[in-house]
């Protein structure tokens, strides 16, 4: 492993995360982990799915992020009659002009808070899902390029399933990480409860003195130093490996696409970068394993029946791949 100095921009990159942290410390309660997962894929250029029950803060997880690297937030609720127009824009006609406009949608932000996701028809699911992966929407045949830096955070209920349309596993592959939001601790609890009885009000984060330590100019800077961040060839065999022994799992019935060892690659390599350092361990890649593949497999229904989940399944295969020395 290369253990030299942290190049400099490198360096400004993990100061600036600090610096950020501090910053959300004022608005989030006890969920760092989760807060430090919405920055690697930021940085890393992917998009998450948040799963959790209401009340767990993951609206106000993405407002502050896009607040701390100076990026225009958005939010939709997805609904069962919401229509893709309602989520990449439309073209409207000007009468005064006779002409046509594209008046832009909700997409066109830095982080847009796709909230309960799977409440919306497929068609709506999709025309978001083509924007995540193509960074375009396209309207009438015409294609409009989204901001960038550009992450979709999508939210899902995991106890409400009546008058949902859950996402299929090939939408669900395009998300870099799932991450499952719960309650708190008692403590947490108390300390939000505290803040907001001494006036703290979530839909207005300027009194908090919260305040921005990137732009998105500086954020795609620092995406683009990510190439300095090396990642060894045991590395990357490493966690080619862990992606397929998903799919030799006899738990499985379908293990890890493609995109997932590439979003351990990706996520690994931006999660150095902001610990400081220009190289990525293996440490790295095991700790976003089930953030990056638990929405890429499918169980079983006798392990299901045994009452695994995806994160043992993943643990299993994990532990059955040798770890670069």
């Amino acid at each position: 492993m290369n253990d030299g100095p942290v190049v400099e921009p490198l360096a400004g990159l993990s100061r600036a995360y600090a610096a950020a942290r501090e910053q959300a410390a004022r608005v989030i309660v006890g969920q760092e982990a989760t807060f430090e997962l919405l920055f690697v894929a930021l940085l890393a250029g992917g998009h998450i799915l948040l799963e959790g029950v209401p009340g767990t803060a993951k609206t106000l997880l993405a407002q502050t992020l896009a607040a701390l690297v100076g990026g225009t937030f958005r939010r939709v609720q997805f609904t069962p009659d919401l229509m893709p127009s309602d989520v990449v824009g439309t073209t409207v006609f000007d009468p005064r002009a006779v002409e046509f406009h594209f008046r832009q949608g909700p997409v066109f932000c830095h982080v847009l808070l796709a909230d309960e996701i799977n409440r919306a028809p497929a068609k709506t699911q999709a025309a978001l899902l083509e924007a995540m992966e193509e960074r375009r929407a396209t309207v009438d045949g015409e294609g409009h390029l989204l901001p960038e830096p550009f992450l979709v955070v999508a939210t899902q209920n995991p106890v409400e399933y009546e008058g949902t349309y859950p996402l299929p596993e090939a939408q669900l592959d395009r998300f870099m990480f799932k991450l499952t939001v719960d309650y708190g601790s008692a403590e947490v609890e108390r300390e939000v409860v505290r803040r907001h009885l001494a006036g703290f009000e979530r839909t207005r984060l300027e009194t908090t003195g919260l305040r921005a330590v990137l732009s998105p100019a500086d954020l795609l800077a620092c995406r683009a130093d990510l190439n300095r961040v090396a990642v060894e060839p045991d590395v990357v065999g490493y966690l080619v490996e862990i992606g397929r022994a998903t799919r030799q799992s006899p738990d499985l019935q379908l293990g890890s696409s493609v995109r997932g060892p590439l979003a351990l690659a990706l996520g690994a390599r931006a999660l150095a970068a902001l610990r400081g350092r220009q190289y990525v361990t293996p440490d790295d890649v095991k700790e976003l394993v089930r953030p990056a593949l638990r929405h890429r497999i499918v169980l079983r229904p006798d392990a299901e029946i045994e009452g695994l989940s995806p994160d043992d399944v993943l643990g299993r295969a994990l532990a059955g791949v040798e770890v670069p020395r």
